[in-house]
């Protein structure tokens, strides 16, 4: 179990259940956690909204995330995957598999999402080595099969994307001047795991959040360099956040192509 935890992407816990009390969760789950129901129809709770969750649908919930689940009446049986790793936000980010929404599928044997917890069950109580990387392969071949067979709103849950983080971009705008910004304020401002914060900027913008503030110090540092030609490089970059001059221009440098002065000169 301990030597699976080393591994990029690994299982933390897998099975199925009969949910027989409601499950709160006000601190959210250490690690991600899928759920899907096998049986009966199930209510779940998160970022506000509750939802239905019938045969033929789960849900994914990041590390850290509030949410609360129930039997929507009578019986519900489920399956639950949990799993965590460094690789994992990559992995979900390329997958477009950020945000909290029911996914669904066809129900019946249609669809290989329908026993595929199960199916990963009987392979694990094959091996010796129930958490190493015959386990690990089967959290990623999951993780393909949910992109591949699940029904995805992508377009809306981007726009729900930028909306959270519409908090931190206004506060960005008014505090990209100060050098002394980092994660550890971003997350203050947004009041979400940086985990979760990482996942939607890299979703939303593709890059993260950091790189996102870097960006727009950048812009900021075009604006000036074109509107105020009396101002020196080491003026510039103190005004949009950099601690010192050379680490701006090698970064200006890196991602324009251009030093500071030579941009400034296109202009004038």
């Amino acid at each position: 179990m301990t030597m699976g935890r080393t591994l990029p992407l690994f299982i933390e816990t897998v099975g199925t259940t009969v949910e027989s009390n409601k499950m709160v969760r006000q601190e959210g789950y250490p690690y991600y956690h899928w759920l899907q129901t096998t049986a009966g129809v199930g209510l779940f709770t998160v970022n506000g909204q509750t939802f239905d969750l019938p045969v033929g649908s789960g849900v994914l919930v990041h590390p850290g995330v509030p949410h609360a689940y129930e039997s929507a009446g009578g019986r519900w049986d489920t399956a639950y995957l949990t799993f965590g790793g460094p690789a994992v936000p990559d992995i979900l980010v390329a997958l477009g598999m950020v945000e909290p929404n029911p996914i669904r599928w066809e129900p019946g044997d249609a669809s290989p999402l329908n026993r595929i917890i199960e199916d990963m069950m009987d392979r694990m109580e094959e091996t010796d080595d129930l958490f190493g990387l015959n386990a690990s392969a089967d959290a990623y071949r999951f993780l393909i099969t949910l992109r591949q067979y699940g029904q995805f709103d992508n377009r809306s849950a981007i726009i729900r994307s930028s909306e959270k983080l519409r908090p931190l971009l206004d506060w960005m705008e008014e505090h990209y001047a100060d050098a002394e910004v980092g994660l550890a304020e971003m997350q203050r401002v947004l009041g979400m795991p940086a985990s979760t914060m990482n996942v939607l900027f890299r979703h939303t913008f593709g890059v993260s959040p950091y790189a996102y503030l870097i960006n727009l110090r950048l812009r900021k540092a075009k604006e000036l360099l074109i509107g105020m030609p009396e101002a020196t490089v080491k003026q510039i970059a103190e005004r949009v956040g950099f601690r010192d001059a050379s680490h701006f221009v090698a970064t200006f440098r890196r991602k324009t192509g251009f030093p500071p002065e030579q941009f400034r000169k296109l202009y004038e």
